[in-house]
């Protein structure tokens, strides 16, 4: 496993681009909502109950991440994911891909809040299902 730093940010008010609109998107987006992020979504379908700033029902344009602090491709094509992720390591954003830890500058990981605590468990992408198991069994440690 590479050697990350984990980190919280402090994302208020800070503009965050989600490429993508299904599933995983719908996931980042209300966890970003949630950090106070103003939240912009690009994609061409957006799943009902997301709940961005702003919505753009489009195909991603090289250009879309100006004026992001922080990126997420979440598409379900790989050319489009990489293409962000090429955009986003031009510009000096901070990107995490959905399906490739190699295009990852960061990592995105499973989190647990309750009240002013908050705990991250990342196994290094090499498993998002143990993450989450992991999460959940501090779910029911913590109550």
């Amino acid at each position: 496993m590479d050697a990350y730093y984990p980190v919280f940010l402090d994302l208020r008010g800070r503009q965050v681009v989600v490429i993508g609109g299904g599933r995983v998107a719908t996931r980042k987006v209300a966890g970003l909502r949630e950090a106070g992020a103003r939240v912009r979504v690009i994609a061409p379908q957006v799943r009902a109950g997301v709940a961005a700033d702003r919505i753009e029902r489009r195909r991603y344009r090289r250009g879309d991440l100006v004026g992001a602090v922080l990126a997420f491709a979440a598409t379900d094509a790989r050319a489009v994911n990489r293409a962000v992720a090429r955009e986003a390591r031009r510009l000096g954003i901070p990107v995490n891909v959905a399906d490739s830890v190699e295009d990852c500058t960061f990592l995105a990981p499973a989190r647990l809040r309750r009240g002013n605590v908050q705990i991250a468990v990342s196994t290094g992408g090499t498993s998002p299902r143990l993450a989450r198991r992991l999460r959940e069994r501090l779910e029911e440690v913590l109550g």
